[in-house]
């Protein structure tokens, strides 16, 4: 069992750390661990969390930004955006139940650290284009901050969007500050059931070109809508193609109904009305219908016309069940138990096609021994092990999580 470090400010913070790297102790770095079973297993000796870095010290809500510890829990976040009808808009996924947590556990600096963003992201970009700066403590246990709380105070906002993705690796996250946006005043969700994913990801597609600001597009195959909460839909025992419409509330329904109208030709169109539209789109946000699943699950990166192509050839090799996101350039993929967890053949298709791809769950043996991130390209590796050498010279935080050298 690994000693747990619980310090109370940036100077207990940097001590520790300043203590392990003279001493060349190896630290885990987390919030409330969420996501620990994500990533390369390391051999730490200790480990540091971010817990008591807790609590909204700046929140203007005329002026769209908040600053918070990295320890907060995002209930607490969203608690005080939902009494001003605010939100993180690009509404981070919550991966801890799908990799045996319980959901409900992030804290504001791991979403940051680990940039994992939700079905929005195609309207108002990842969970780094948000966050405006940052304090944290380095692997030398140096204090630094970097950036503002405005979007136009860009002064080190390179290092912010640097930090956010890092996964721990190259800083311990303190303090953040973000943009927050207006939540909408109405939601709906249109269905087709059935479709099978060629025609599914040129309907997303087509969705987020026209001029109605959809803000959400998902394909689940039948497997994966069987797994939903939501009674009505999981008895479908179809396929699931879902579009969200968000706006004000006198837009939303004449929206709609022009989407309905511009794909009749498709099938059937159904409806989710505001309620049932946001209860739907945050059981995806839980990632629902992945959490029976015990198979290793890789979430795939790349073009959305290039999707089903990849699935069709990946599919030529095993069985595999698959959910679609981000107009279809986000793909969720449960493969079988192998020693490789399918690495080598996704990896390959990968290749000729473009993309990326990171294994979320997968025993410790697997993820031991293959890239549980996607390689880097040489030249990315070379500003990777520059930046760790910067920020952690001695390699001491979370040390071989992304990569072995890293």
């Amino acid at each position: 069992m690994l000693s747990t470090i619980r310090p109370g400010d940036e100077q207990e913070l940097s001590l520790a750390i300043q203590d392990a790297c003279n001493s060349n102790v190896p630290l885990e770095v987390f919030g409330a661990g969420t996501k620990r079973a994500i990533g390369r297993p390391m051999n730490t000796t200790a480990s540091i969390t971010t817990t008591r870095f807790r609590g909204i010290s700046l929140y203007e809500p005329n002026e769209l930004v908040m600053t918070a510890g990295a320890g907060t829990p995002l209930s607490t976040i969203e608690h005080q955006l939902d009494l001003n009808n605010q939100q993180l808009a690009f509404e981070p996924i919550d991966p801890a139940s799908v990799i045996g947590g319980e959901n409900g556990q992030m804290t504001i600096g791991g979403i940051f650290a680990t940039n994992l963003s939700g079905s929005r992201r195609i309207q108002v970009g990842a969970a780094r284009d948000h966050l405006l700066g940052i304090r944290g403590v380095n692997g030398r246990g140096e204090i630094f901050k970097s950036g503002g709380r405005v979007m136009k105070n860009v002064t080190g906002y390179d290092l912010c969007r640097g930090l956010s993705g890092s996964w721990g690796t190259l800083a311990v996250l303190t303090e953040v500050s973000f943009k927050v946006l207006p939540r909408a005043e109405e939601s709906r969700t249109l269905l087709f059931f059935g479709m099978p994913d060629e025609i599914a990801t040129e309907v997303m597609s087509r969705a987020v070109q026209t001029p109605y600001e959809v803000s959400g597009t998902l394909h689940l195959q039948k497997p994966f809508a069987e797994q939903l909460r939501h009674e009505a839909l999981r008895n479908m025992g179809q396929a699931i193609t879902a579009i969200r419409l968000e706006n004000f509330s006198s837009f939303v329904d004449a929206r709609a109904e022009k989407l309905r109208a511009a794909f009749a030709d498709y099938g059937e169109v159904h409806q989710l009305d505001d309620e049932n539209s946001r209860l739907f789109w945050r059981e995806i946000r839980e990632l629902s219908f992945l959490q029976d699943g015990t198979d290793p699950l890789w979430r795939i990166s790349t073009a959305p016309k290039d999707g089903p192509r990849f699935m069709t050839a990946l599919s030529g090799f095993m069985d595999c069940r698959t959910a679609y996101d981000w107009a279809g350039g986000l793909i969720w993929v449960e493969v079988p138990a192998t020693t490789d967890a399918g690495a080598a053949e996704i990896r390959r298709l990968l290749a000729s096609i473009g993309g990326h791809a990171t294994l979320i769950r997968a025993e410790p043996s697997v993820r031991a021994t293959i890239n549980v991130f996607q390689p880097l390209e040489p030249g990315l590796a070379k500003l990777s092990s520059k930046l760790k050498a910067q920020y952690d010279p001695v390699g001491i935080l979370n040390p071989g999580r992304l990569y072995a050298s890293i």
